[in-house]
């Protein structure tokens, strides 16, 4: 078989795999609606990682109404004098809404704390405090599932590189792009410490290994069909691959394997 026929042969495997889990995704959203509960999906990752893909994948049948996307930008002057959390709690689920977070409050455990664009003690004061406001959302009525996408740096050169050539990727280059290879261990030190001090039996941390970004999608969504209740489940094509997620053990103080 040619390779041109074998990439044929994995895109039609992928597109068929995906649309059924799709199509759970519709049967997840009418539950959602029906019984008005509340989940909130925090997608974290490298930069280049594929978490605007994942989210499209995710969202692509769902309904736009009753599904919210949350991408905040830098905060305002009066943002940066309110408690930290204030913003991202304006944008939580109500009532029969599913809500993704395209990054999180976790900005001040990753850019924020790289890039010193908060304090050393805005950064312990979040690290103290960040379980207990989880805890206080997951006793409110909130679902909380929490990913993080991890690619190789070789992987993000390659993406990067994507970004700065391809025309329809402009708009997602930033000034932080320029520093994500350079930083690259800082990067890693303060996603290990992250991934070990804030997952929880409330809102455990899972890892994804996000190289491929079809196997991502996949899995990720697998996952994640797996961790909520609905009627009619089909969990029979939940399959998720153990070397690509993993989920971070709470209290363990282990990591599963991730890039260095």
């Amino acid at each position: 078989m040619s390779k041109a026929a074998k990439s044929s042969k994995h895109d039609t495997s992928y597109d068929a795999e995906l649309r059924l889990l799709q199509i759970e995704l519709v049967k997840l959203q009418r539950q959602i609606i029906a019984k008005g509960t509340r989940l909130l999906v925090i997608l974290e990752g490298r930069d280049t990682a594929g978490k605007d893909g994942t989210i499209k994948r995710i969202t692509e049948h769902l309904s736009p109404r009753d599904t919210r996307i949350v991408a905040l930008g830098k905060p305002s002057e009066r943002e940066e004098g309110e408690w930290y959390f204030q913003r991202y709690v304006a944008e939580l689920p109500a009532a029969g809404e599913f809500t993704i977070f395209n990054r999180s409050w976790y900005n001040r455990a990753g850019v924020e704390k790289v890039m010193g664009f908060c304090t050393p003690l805005q950064y312990q004061q979040f690290m103290a405090t960040v379980n207990e406001f989880e805890s206080l959302l997951v006793g409110s009525g909130i679902q909380i599932i929490k990913y993080y996408l991890d690619i190789s740096k070789q992987e993000q050169a390659l993406r990067l590189k994507s970004r700065a050539t391809d025309p329809l990727k402009q708009w997602k280059i930033s000034p932080i792009d320029e520093q994500a290879q350079r930083k690259w261990k800082a990067y890693s030190i303060a996603r290990d410490q992250m991934l070990l001090n804030t997952s929880t039996l409330d809102a455990p941390w899972t890892v994804i290994d996000a190289n491929d970004k079809k196997l991502t999608h996949l899995n990720l969504i697998a996952n994640l069909l797996s961790r909520v209740n609905y009627p009619l489940k089909a969990k029979k094509i939940f399959k998720v691959d153990p070397k690509i997620l993993q989920t971070v053990i709470p209290q363990s103080k282990k990591l599963p394997k991730l890039f260095p």
